[in-house]
């Protein structure tokens, strides 16, 4: 399958190949602008054809050109008379006498026109053309150089695989098929983007995922028309239900036990060749919450783990604008002591809550961007400057109070416990607009964004599922996998709303609980 093209560039036709290999060789190298990396290297067969063999330097394995093409054809190509069903092969038929017999490549197939055998040539596969024939073999010889399988950096977790995707989309289809040996997870490719012709595949189970979310992500990829994809991030904005929303809706990982597992649940995965990071839709809000780590601890531990979770979501929102409010508006909600202790603190400060809270939070943020974009070796330094010499040198010069440090430092940290940097992005981005409702209205502006918050979430749809699934609307069967997680014996059904080809994970609970007989 193909995306990503004009309507008026699908309706031209195509440029056949010629039959003369000088003319093809001219057009070549023409359309490439004679580019000095692509190689050719010309040979002529004992019975007298003559071939060139084209590829890219660094796309395609010289040594695979070598061993595999080149070489049969120099010293082995004596081409048979008959093929191997007994029928007669004349003379002039080079074209299938190379592909049966001589070329030792696993992977080779015939295009018939110019545009074919750009893309498969800039993919890094090598292409056979040959005297008198209007068609070209290309030999599967892609070699580029690629990163290792390494740990994840986003990720991290204590226990669980440590593996992460790599940038090659073939290495990432490999590492999901290793976790997953089932003849029904099928794989559809595309390749999008009229200028990168990016490949992207598309995976899913075959009778567990939605027929109609499969449809649905074919449908959205193939109305993609764009000049290039670098990253899964370009396939995300493109194809999201909802695209001025502060909430992700399409959800990302570099884990390939995540994406097994997603995948498992009935979800559809969307794989880019250029990036570690795979799409999985749909993604519900939930989701965003949940570690891989979840499920590979105790079910009590994972459900202790995901409460201070949620109530670092809490954290992360609310406090810098519950600070605003109670100390502007709402001073009597204070114990005494602690109102005398905070009107002392802010005796010196020239600027009001608002003002205050703002100033902090922004420097934290420059503060975070510069320690992510900084080389590693002084990354860790500027983090430490930050927040011990400007803090403490802020208080000390009376700018703010030490109890909005404390508020913003604890804010901080509780942004850290997202599993997901995408959400942590939404938090970070709303916070600003409740300090603002706390400083105009009090804590009834945090309730009225409260509200705002809850029926903008509610209006959400990812590829046609509620975001705020299982919550809203209620689903009591799949509660035991949204805020607690339940055991993996209890946990026999997949989500409702996600899945109805195939609802049952596993046998009935009762029968499936480990432990003695009674």
């Amino acid at each position: 399958m193909s995306a990503g093209k004009g309507s008026a560039e699908e309706a031209k036709e195509k440029r056949p190949l010629l039959a003369a290999i000088r003319q093809n060789l001219e057009i070549i190298k023409n359309d490439l602008g004679n580019s000095g990396d692509i190689i050719f290297r010309e040979v002529w067969l004992a019975s007298g054809e003559a071939i060139a063999v084209i590829y890219v330097d660094c796309l395609a394995d010289k040594q695979a050109v070598s061993d595999f093409i080149l070489e049969p054809m120099i010293y082995e190509a004596h081409l048979p008379g008959t093929d191997s069903g007994g029928s007669p092969v004349s003379p002039g038929d080079a074209l299938r006498s190379l592909k049966r017999y001589v070329l030792a490549t696993a992977e080779t197939k015939e295009v018939t026109n110019f545009e074919e055998l750009y893309n498969a040539l800039l993919s890094g596969e090598t292409i056979i053309l040959v005297d008198g024939h209007r068609a070209a073999l290309t030999a599967s010889t892609r070699g580029w150089r690629d990163r290792g399988v390494a740990e994840t950096t986003s990720e991290s977790v204590v226990r669980g695989p440590k593996e992460a995707f790599t940038e090659t989309l073939r290495t990432n289809t490999a590492m999901v098929r290793r976790k997953i040996k089932d003849p029904n997870l099928w794989l559809e490719s595309w390749q999008i983007g009229r200028v990168t012709q990016t490949d992207v595949a598309v995976m899913y189970i075959k009778g567990i995922a939605s027929d109609k979310v499969v449809e649905e992500v074919r449908t959205r990829l193939e109305r993609i028309d764009i000049d290039g994809i670098l990253e899964s991030g370009y396939i995300e904005e493109l194809i999201q239900d909802e695209t001025y929303t502060p909430f992700p809706t399409i959800y990302n990982s570099e884990r390939p036990d995540v994406i097994a597992a997603e995948l498992l649940e009935g979800k559809v995965a969307i794989l880019v060749d250029g990036t570690p990071f795979v799409l999985i839709v749909p993604a519900l809000f939930v989701s965003f919450l949940h570690s891989a780590e979840d499920y590979y601890h105790r079910a009590d531990v994972s459900t202790l783990v995901r409460l201070l979770r949620y109530l670092g979501v809490f954290i992360a929102l609310f406090s810098p604008s519950l600070y605003v409010a109670i100390t502007t508006y709402h001073q009597e909600m204070l114990p005494t002591q602690l109102l005398i202790s905070l009107a002392a603190q802010r005796e010196g400060v020239p600027f009001p809550a608002f003002i205050e809270a703002m100033m902090m939070e922004v420097a934290f943020e420059i503060l975070r961007e510069a320690g992510l974009r900084m080389p590693r070796t002084i990354g860790p330094a500027v983090s430490i400057v930050g927040t011990l010499v400007i803090g403490q040198a802020a208080v000390d010069a009376g700018i703010v109070s030490a109890a909005m440090v404390i508020v913003v430092s604890t804010t901080a940290i509780a942004s850290f416990v997202f599993p997901s940097y995408s959400m942590a992005n939404t938090i970070r981005m709303l916070r600003f607009p409740l300090m603002g409702l706390a400083a105009s209205f009090g804590l009834f502006g945090i309730i009225v964004g409260i509200f705002a918050l809850v029926l903008h979430v509610s209006s959400l749809r990812t590829f046609g599922v509620p975001y705020m699934s299982p919550f809203a609307p209620m689903i009591v069967a799949d509660q035991k996998d949204a805020i607690i997680r339940m055991p993996h014996w209890a946990m026999f059904s997949r989500p409702r709303l996600i899945n109805q080809n195939n609802v049952k994970r596993q046998q009935d609970p009762k029968a499936a609980k480990p432990g003695p007989k009674k």
